[in-house]
């Protein structure tokens, strides 16, 4: 199967960027998941991705391959070996009711198919203690799953010191793994979401937060590679920041195969 990916991985790699010179066969598999949703018109089932992902991944030396929704426990073993990291896309929100609270007003839900394949993958792979990258759900699905729970909505339940769509600054704990990896304590981000980690679930710790007290990233405390942002670096113009992170995850993933 290995080799199956990587050949998927050349074919998307080739068509973004048309170069394959700075790669080789050697390049860690990272899988990115992927938006589940059905047609509505036509009733047909969906597995899509924003391309800036597999980008990101690509341009720093990894081999993605997108992961579709799927219910099953075979397929799911598979991920887990054969992959040697893990990007944890966007998407809509986690049902309160994985951490036992009512939804608010404002919570859109994931599909519960996504929902139940994402959790399963997270659990699994927090266990087996492979590099990962959540990014804006993916930190705070990662979270629950750990244990923790959410603000459901940040300008009705926090206020709106800082807008959480667009460009604002963000504070980072100087010993934490983003401060080596970006060389700096604050940073300018993008983010586009509503909702925000409160509780801290086990097995992590809060690395940086913006003015409002809101948290933006988390990591691992068992010394793994483990790095969740709120933040979109894939989305961000700066090339810098963005090849900082993704290029962190490819690195982590190629130490762990």
């Amino acid at each position: 199967m290995r080799r199956v990916l990587v050949i998927l991985w050349f074919a998307v790699f080739i068509a973004a960027t048309g170069c394959q010179n700075q790669h080789s066969a050697s390049a860690p598999v990272i899988g990115i998941t992927s938006v589940y949703k059905t047609d509505e018109d036509t009733g047909k089932e969906q597995a899509f991705v924003n391309f800036a992902y597999v980008r990101a991944v690509a341009e720093n030396g990894g081999a993605p391959v997108i992961l579709p929704t799927v219910d099953s426990e075979v397929i799911l073993q598979r991920y887990l070996e054969e992959l040697d990291g893990l990007v944890l896309v966007g998407g809509a929100d986690i049902p309160p009711s994985a951490y036992g609270e009512q939804p608010h007003e404002t919570v859109v839900p994931l599909t519960s198919q996504r929902y139940d394949f994402e959790r399963k993958l997270i659990a699994k792979w927090l266990q087996g203690g492979k590099p990962m990258l959540g990014v804006c759900l993916g930190m705070q699905f990662t979270n629950v799953v750990a244990g923790g729970a959410m603000i459901q909505d940040i300008p009705s339940q926090v206020g709106a010191k800082v807008g959480h769509r667009g460009y604002h600054e963000v504070h980072i704990e100087p010993d934490s793994s983003l401060a080596k990896i970006l060389g700096a304590e604050k940073a300018s981000v993008w983010s586009n979401h509503h909702q925000a980690v409160r509780d801290i679930g086990n097995g992590l710790r809060i690395i940086a937060h913006s003015e409002d007290g809101i948290v933006e990233a988390l990591e691992r405390i068992d010394g793994g590679f483990g790095l969740f942002v709120q933040w979109h670096p894939e989305q961000m113009d700066d090339k810098q920041h963005r090849n900082a992170i993704y290029g962190a995850l490819v690195k982590a993933s190629a130490a762990h195969k």
